[in-house]
């Protein structure tokens, strides 16, 4: 059965009250429409530039977290070892970057690791819209969430966040020159995930440079990723042959930088999941202490 349309006289009066509600113009000179409840995100275009008539958007985002590692293990998500090694990578207090194409699933990844972190450290949410909902899907653990505003940026909110003491700062996405500032906050000490748009996790780099806009040094900006993001994980989404959507975990990489010359210093992202499937690796030295001291061992057994 082919889908029912919506007629352009209900998608005519549904964005002028959505407008009217949200105080805001929508027209020739104010093409884009954005809207949020607590659990629903809206966007519609235009059709002075949609030229196909207008498009709406509608994304649900409700406070529960989705992913469990059952589920992944069994919807092919990821493997059970996968499965392990994320968890221990919060428990090793890795950096986190989570890639991926709009529509991926990156930001249910990350909801699904926060649940590693301890209740004891403080974690500060910042977000433009509001999808993580830390505090709803980890009750009882010390979390501050943050909402960037008109008058409020990223970049506000990441420098503001280093005086309420956090453990983990958690960037919802990383989209512009703010993630220079994410890096500054973990090179402190300071534990972070993030998620990002690009289709590989060598990419990431070469993604956070071209975001980091206006740097004075582009090769700081790429020694600092390789020095202070530790993880990376692309997140796949597809059809399958029943027309429903699947994901799944499509590759996971180490970042490192090592040398004792800085003539001599190496960048090196060690791929360890490729295709969705664990290779052969050598775990980094820089890693391997750090998993060593978070008392892991092997770092694909829960």
């Amino acid at each position: 059965m082919a889908p029912e349309m919506l007629s352009t006289d209900f998608i005519s009066r549904f964005t002028s009250l959505l407008a009217s509600v949200v105080s805001v113009p929508f027209n020739k000179m104010s093409p884009v429409l954005e809207a949020e409840t607590e659990e629903l995100r809206v966007s519609i275009v235009h059709p002075s530039v949609a030229h196909s008539g207008s498009t709406v958007s509608l994304r649900k985002i409700p406070a529960v977290r989705r992913l469990t590692q059952e589920d992944m293990i069994l919807s092919g998500y990821c493997d059970e070892r996968i499965g392990n090694f994320l968890k221990n990578c919060v428990k090793a207090h890795c950096n986190v970057a989570i890639c991926g194409m709009p529509g991926a699933g990156k930001t249910e990844l990350l909801k699904y690791m926060t649940k590693f972190i301890p209740s004891s450290e403080r974690v500060i949410t910042i977000e433009d819209t509001l999808e993580i909902h830390y505090q709803k899907i980890n009750p009882g653990k010390d979390c501050v969430e943050m909402k960037v505003a008109e008058r409020f940026t990223y970049t506000d909110a990441i420098k503001a966040c280093l005086r309420q003491l956090p453990k983990w700062i958690i960037l919802s996405e990383a989209r512009s020159k703010e993630v220079r500032y994410l890096l500054e906050s973990l090179s402190t000490g300071t534990y972070g995930m993030t998620t990002l748009h690009t289709d590989d996790v060598r990419n990431i780099p070469d993604r956070i440079k071209n975001m980091a806009e206006g740097s004075l040094d582009s090769d700081r900006i790429i020694n600092d990723t390789y020095r202070f993001i530790n993880i990376g994980v692309l997140v796949k989404s597809g059809i399958d042959k029943e027309g429903k959507i699947v994901r799944k975990i499509e590759q996971i990489g180490i970042f490192d930088r090592f040398g004792t010359d800085l003539k001599n210093v190496v960048n090196k992202v060690e791929m360890i999941v490729i295709n969705g499937k664990i290779k052969k690796f050598i775990l980094p030295l820089n890693m391997k202490r750090r998993f060593e001291e978070a008392g892991i061992g092997d770092v694909f057994i829960s």
